[in-house]
């Protein structure tokens, strides 16, 4: 697999003397997707395999689809550990505005064809908001850049430029930055830019700024991708926004694919910690609150299933009972703000000033 995956990359990479292509064709070089028809492309849109189009493996799926949104809403791989939102996740089903199915078609090492089903989800965007507003999670805002990729890639017989015209060649690279949420542009590898191959493998970040000029914005992912001894690749990486280095790193993998599609991850955490903002809804703590209307046990069921449903909520302290109200000590990770905004907005009866909020039960 690895001489078939460099004979590939030799082959694509040949390509690099092809005719000078215009900065124009550059800005619309969005990587395509295949059956782009019902596939995720929003920041609100996800897909993920399921064994089947049952109603228990949508649910899984929706679960799932929830967090890759997440997870491209925050530019947080890691979101899903975070507190209150595995709890969301399992509500996930409540947050899809529609769903479909897609078929890939691949090839098994066998050679045998293969099939995998993929259901695409996409999420009510004021709901995903809230939860990320109420949950305390970084928003990584829109419109969101797209930096220029500057890769190199020595097989063994010489580094050599991806352009615009190898952009297969990046394919790996490309598809991981749309899954984390935004999108890298190739440049279009005129004759000038593949002889900044020498600027790449020295990591010349100021060379490539200045040929990065005619594009924007000024962003610039430089990696070379290189064997690594012989039995797998190495990818060498420097992130660079406005002529300041924001991150660098290296990724190694057997599979030359994986090694390369490290980048967009490496780029993807340096753009969350620049530019990712909490949005603030409330403080964090402990409160009083007071539900009305509780005719019975039924009632009180209901309400307590409800509040422990709520990612919000961390903890509940009974205070007293009387008559049709309950009042209740509630530990909420984002104040009554978030609170409220999670219970619904029609739950408040009245909220006067030094008194406890009054709800009737949702």
């Amino acid at each position: 697999m690895r001489r078939i995956s460099a004979f590939a990359l030799t082959a694509l990479l040949s390509l690099a003397a092809a005719p000078w292509v215009a900065p124009a064709a550059w800005a619309q070089s969005e990587p395509r997707l295949e059956g782009e028809a019902v596939s995720a492309r929003g920041l609100y849109e996800a897909e993920v395999p399921v064994n089947s189009q049952a109603e228990a493996d949508r649910r899984g799926g929706f679960t799932r689809a929830l967090g890759a949104v997440l997870a491209k809403l925050t530019g947080d791989r890691g979101v899903t550990a975070k507190p209150g939102v595995a709890a969301e996740l399992r509500n996930a089903a409540d947050y899809v505005e529609h769903y479909d199915y897609r078929q890939d078609q691949g090839t098994s090492p066998s050679g045998a064809p293969t099939f995998r089903t993929l259901l695409v989800v996409r999420f009510r965007e004021a709901d995903v908001d809230a939860i990320a507003g109420v949950l305390g999670l970084p928003i990584w805002p829109q419109p969101r850049p797209k930096p220029v990729i500057w890769l190199a890639i020595n097989d063994g017989s010489g580094p050599r430029l991806v352009g615009l015209p190898q952009t297969n060649a990046a394919r790996p690279l490309l598809n991981r930055a749309v899954e984390r949420g935004f999108s890298l542009g190739l440049p279009a590898g005129s004759t000038a830019e593949q002889a900044l191959v020498g600027a790449i493998w020295r990591q010349d970040t100021a060379a490539i700024a200045r040929a990065s000029s005619r594009y924007s914005p000024p962003m610039q992912l430089i990696g070379k991708l290189y064997r690594d001894g012989g039995s797998g690749w190495k990818a060498d990486w420097v992130f660079v926004d406005a002529g300041k280095v924001l991150s660098s790193w290296s990724t190694r993998d057997a599979d030359a694919r994986r090694a390369m599609a490290g980048g967009a991850d490496g780029a993807a955490e340096a753009l969350m910690k620049r530019y990712a903002r909490r949005v603030a809804i409330g403080q964090a703590g402990s409160y009083r609150v007071v539900f009305a209307g509780l005719h019975g046990s039924d009632d009180y069921v209901r309400l307590m299933g409800r509040l422990q449903k709520m990612s919000v909520v961390r903890r509940i302290t009974p205070v007293r009972a009387g008559g049709d109200r309950l009042e209740l000590d509630l530990e909420l990770l984002s104040g009554l703000p978030g609170f409220q905004r999670m219970l619904g907005e029609d739950a408040l009866i009245s909220a006067e000033e030094g008194q406890p909020p009054v709800y009737r039960i949702p």
